[in-house]
């Protein structure tokens, strides 16, 4: 298929290829970079190319402001990149939703690349997933060495840590322990239908009250970063 039929995919549509080259899939980036509402990920072969809805954009914008909220409330610092293409040569490449640098995040402003081999990997990555069709994103991140993925379905977020190098659902943030994460779920499930900015005050209001009291002055400092394999 041409990359001019591939840019024209429709907002609905998503598309997987197969027995497709590395060098392919850097074209295809290289190509469609004007139309970077298409993204692509790319594993041992597989292609899969999304065309992301506006409600997926929605649940996307908001997730990541919650992150930010929490971080910004905890004073914890972050480095956010967003839908940055991570890449391992050969191997795989996606791009994330969200990503943020938070063990650290001193280490990557100065950067105009990343190298995997060299440089960490995102140490928390947003994923929105409405069609169940994140397999190969997930298995991409893990490839990556991305230790934690939280992935909303629309209905629940779902926190994953990466254990042995498969993801395990896990009930606290390895980002943000001192925070119960599932209980964002229903701010999230309100996107669609209320007022952001209202929705996010309201949330920011909720996450200042889940500052432990002692913590209220001093905040809670960085997470240590965790020990990468």
């Amino acid at each position: 298929m041409s990359t001019i039929a591939i840019a024209s995919l429709s907002i609905t549509e998503s598309m997987r290829l197969t027995g497709v080259r590395w060098s392919t899939y850097e074209a295809l980036l290289h190509d469609l970079s004007p139309h970077r509402r298409l993204r692509l990920t790319y594993f041992q072969g597989t292609l899969d190319i999304m065309v992301p809805s506006p409600e997926h954009e929605l649940y996307k914008e908001t997730l990541g402001k919650f992150v930010e909220t929490i971080a910004e409330e905890f004073d914890i610092d972050y480095y956010p990149l967003g839908s940055t293409t991570f890449q391992l040569p050969d191997r795989c490449g996606t791009e994330p939703d969200k990503s943020y640098y938070i063990c650290h995040p001193r280490s990557i402003p100065s950067k105009r690349q990343l190298q995997l081999d060299r440089d960490p990997p995102p140490d928390l990555v947003v994923e929105v997933d409405l069609t169940r069709s994140s397999k190969n994103r997930l298995e991409v991140m893990a490839q990556l060495g991305v230790l934690e993925v939280w992935r909303y379905d629309g209905r629940r977020l779902a926190v994953y840590h990466l254990e042995e190098d498969i993801y395990v659902e896990r009930n606290r943030s390895l980002a943000f322990p001192n925070l119960a994460v599932r209980r964002l779920s229903p701010f999230l499930s309100r996107a669609m239908d209320e007022n952001y900015l209202n929705l996010v005050r309201e949330f920011r209001t909720w996450v200042r009250r889940q500052i432990p009291a002692n913590n209220k002055n001093g905040r809670v400092r960085s997470p240590e970063s965790p020990v990468r394999s």
